[in-house]
C-alpha cells in the first residue's frame, strides 16, 4: 500500500525532472505547464469538488480555526523571533515570518492529497487557502510595509492585495463553489463534467512540473537563520497542527491526516518572490529550497506511517 501512493508521486517528480533535464521540456514549458495548474486546472478542480456538496459537508471550523490560530501563531513567534533575536528589520523579519508559518498549499499540497484522499482532500485545501491567502499574506504586506515606513500607504496596498485575491482563479473557484454548496446551487451538467475533467490533470501535471522545476535548484549558503526557519515550518508547523486537532472532538482521520500534511509541506513559491521584491535573496531562496527537500522527505514519511 505505501508503495502504491509513494512511487506514482516520486515517478511524476522524476519523470518531470529528467525532461528537463534532457531537455525535452524546456523550462519555458515548465511554467506555462504550472501557469495552466494555478489558472486552469486547479480552480476547475476546486469548483467541481466544492459546488457537488453541501455547506455542512465542505465548512469544519474546526479545521478552520486550529489551522489557522497555528499559523496566527507561527507567524508572530518568527516574526518576534527575527525581529528581537536574529536582529532583522521589521520588513524582512515580516517576510521571513511568512516563510514559516505558510505552505506550498495550492500546489503542491494539491497535487499530493488529491492523490491521497481524492476530491475529499479540495475542502483541506481550500480553507488552508483562505488561511494562508487572506490571513498570513496580508499580515505580510501590513508588517513589511510599515518597516519601510510607509504608513500612509498600507490601507491601499491591503486593499489591492484583497482586490487581486479576487481576482485569482483559485480563490473565485473557491468562492464560488462555497456560494454553490450554501445556497444548493448545482452546475449544468455538461459544465461540471467539463470542471471534473479538467480538475483530473491538476495533481500529475503539478508534480511533473515541481519535478522539472528543480532542474538547476542548489542551495547557495546555509546559516542558522535558514535552519531555525526550516525547522520552525516542516518540524513544528506539523506537530501543531497535529496536537491542535488531536484535542478536540469529532475530529475525523482525514481531517487529522490533511492538516497534518499540508502544514508539514515546503514553503511557497511567493515565499521566494516576496523576498526578491524587498530585497532578501538568498535569505529566502536558500530556506525554501532547503524546506523542498526536507519537507517531501517529512511528507514522504507521514504517507508511509499512514497509508
Amino acid at each position: 500500500m505505501v508503495l502504491t501512493v509513494i512511487l506514482p508521486i516520486f515517478m511524476l517528480l522524476f519523470l518531470g525532472y529528467i525532461s528537463v533535464r534532457f531537455n525535452l521540456i524546456t523550462k519555458d514549458q515548465i511554467t506555462a505547464l504550472s501557469a495552466f495548474v494555478i489558472k486552469i486546472s486547479l480552480p476547475a478542480l476546486l469548483l467541481h469538488a466544492l459546488a457537488s456538496k453541501d455547506l455542512h459537508e465542505i465548512w469544519y471550523p474546526s479545521y478552520f480555526f486550529v489551522y489557522a490560530g497555528v499559523s496566527l501563531l507561527l507567524y508572530f513567534f518568527t516574526l518576534l523571533l527575527y525581529l528581537k533575536f536574529f536582529k532583522n528589520n521589521l520588513t524582512h523579519s515580516a517576510v521571513l515570518a511568512m516563510g514559516g508559518s505558510m505552505s506550498n498549499t495550492g500546489f503542491i499540497g494539491a497535487a499530493i492529497l488529491t492523490l491521497l484522499m481524492g476530491t475529499q482532500s479540495t475542502i483541506y485545501i481550500s480553507l488552508t487557502l483562505i488561511v494562508e491567502n487572506v490571513l498570513i499574506v496580508t499580515l505580510m504586506l501590513a508588517f513589511a510595509e510599515a518597516g519601510l515606513q510607509s504608513h500612509q500607504n498600507i490601507g491601499k496596498l491591503i486593499q489591492e492585495t484583497l482586490l487581486k485575491l479576487l481576482k485569482n482563479p483559485v480563490i473565485v473557484s473557491v468562492i464560488l463553489g462555497i456560494i454553490c454548496a450554501a445556497f444548493g446551487i448545482r452546475l449544468p451538467k455538461l459544465f461540471d463534467q467539463a470542471l471534473e475533467m479538467l480538475g483530473k490533470t491538476a495533481s500529475p501535471i503539478a508534480l511533473f512540473v515541481i519535478g522539472g522545476g528543480l532542474v538547476g535548484l542548489s542551495i547557495q549558503s546555509v546559516s542558522v537563520q535558514s535552519f531555525v526557519l526550516v525547522f520552525l515550518k516542516i518540524i513544528i508547523m506539523p506537530l501543531l497542527v497535529f496536537t491542535g486537532l488531536s484535542m478536540l472532538p469529532n475530529v475525523t482521520t482525514d481531517m487529522l491526516y490533511a492538516g497534518t500534511i499540508i502544514a508539514a509541506l515546503p514553503m511557497p513559491a511567493a515565499f521566494g518572490i516576496f523576498g526578491h521584491i524587498y530585497n532578501l535573496n538568498e535569505k529566502t531562496l536558500t530556506p525554501l529550497m532547503m524546506s523542498t527537500f526536507l519537507g517531501f522527505f517529512v511528507v514522504s514519511a507521514l504517507i508511509a506511517h499512514w497509508w
